[in-house]
């Protein structure tokens, strides 16, 4: 479904966007206006992550359950490290698209706002924990039992608590599962965490 909207500017130059595209694309320099892989927004220099939420901002300013724009929107937070305002755009994301695991998963990943998963509340790990499981159901990718097995290391194992699966157990799916070297990288440097020698 198209984006309804009456304005939008290209985050890059400025310039006024057709409105009536499904992404539109500015005419001018050829940038997209709706980048929602969180890849792209890691790469991305800060200040030009700035512009795009800037610019993401005023479009949800007239359309803000618009599902797409918000996990637009949601990666970008997560790239500058806001992680409250990453939150709160990767759940109106998911009451406009239950299916993508994309979301959930990112949406885990904000939950920590950047600490280890050691100093969060139990509250917030089992949440961590629902979103990463709901995005498990959805496609069971290699990071995102990573990311579980990290949170149930530093969360449930360094404080002696039982849990199934076990931190190993959800490492050996990781593995099973695909995982690479470089999205283990990409979540301790968007977590801001050091990686455990264990894992």
């Amino acid at each position: 479904m198209p984006l309804q909207i009456k304005k939008a500017i290209c985050p890059q130059c400025g310039a006024p966007l057709d409105p009536n595209e499904r992404n539109p694309i500015c005419e001018y320099c050829g940038t997209k206006l709706i980048i929602n892989d969180y890849d792209t927004f890691f790469n991305m220099p800060q200040e030009t992550a700035q512009r795009y939420s800037a610019a993401y901002r005023a479009t949800l300013e007239e359309q803000p359950n618009n599902a797409e724009m918000n996990l637009a929107a949601a990666m970008c937070y997560l790239r500058l490290h806001l992680y409250d305002l990453a939150g709160r755009a990767f759940e109106r994301a998911m009451e406009g698209d239950m299916n993508n695991a994309e979301t959930y998963f990112y949406a885990a990943v904000a939950l920590l706002k950047g600490q280890r998963p050691f100093l969060a509340g139990r509250p917030a790990i089992l949440k961590i924990e629902e979103y990463v499981n709901a995005a498990l159901m959805i496609r069971p990718k290699g990071i995102y039992y990573y990311f579980l097995s990290y949170v149930k290391y530093d969360f449930y194992f360094n404080k002696h608590l039982r849990t199934s699966p076990t931190y190993q157990e959800a490492l050996q799916a990781a593995l099973r599962a695909g995982l690479t070297t470089r999205e283990v990288q990409q979540l301790y440097a968007t977590i801001g965490t050091a990686k455990p020698a264990c894992l």
